[in-house]
């Protein structure tokens, strides 16, 4: 069975609410024959990223970066997942206060270096999502479980 790893980082109100709707997506009943795994970034390993499919991020943007915990993840995973993941579809969600630029462009940049192949447009949040932006969470989560279904 297709395993799709959720690592996150959920510190606040704000980016509970963007999980608990990505992993609502990820779960949807109409999408059978998906494992969806959730770790927190600090204790996701990289034995939970080779056994994985495909992999959805989820990180607040502090002071213009992804969380420490998000990039700590990147640290561990890096060297002992470089070959044996490329091409795995990913997708990922930001949110910020006010600017979530920095924490996009440091994922992008570590997921090309691992050759992940983003499967689904990224969701970026400045300030509390509302309802449109909780439903592009749903979608994110439903598109990367979907796409491990087929």
């Amino acid at each position: 069975m297709p395993t799709l790893l959720i690592v996150h980082h959920t510190p606040s109100p704000n980016c509970q609410a963007m999980f608990e709707a990505v992993v609502s997506g990820a779960t949807a009943p109409e999408i059978e024959g998906v494992k969806v795994v959730r770790r927190a970034a600090l204790s996701a390993t990289a034995a939970d990223v080779l056994h994985a499919d495909g992999f959805l991020l989820g990180t607040p943007a502090n002071l213009g970066y992804m969380s420490g915990a998000l990039k700590h993840f990147f640290d561990q995973v890096y060297y002992p997942c470089l070959d044996a993941t490329k091409g795995r579809p990913f997708g990922y969600y930001v949110h910020g206060g006010n600017d979530v630029t920095g924490a996009v462009r440091g994922i992008e940049s570590v997921t090309t270096g691992l050759g992940w192949r983003r499967a689904a447009e990224a969701v970026t949040v400045t300030g509390e999502p509302d309802k449109a932006a909780l439903e592009r969470c749903w979608e994110l989560g439903a598109t990367l479980a979907a796409g491990l279904a087929d």
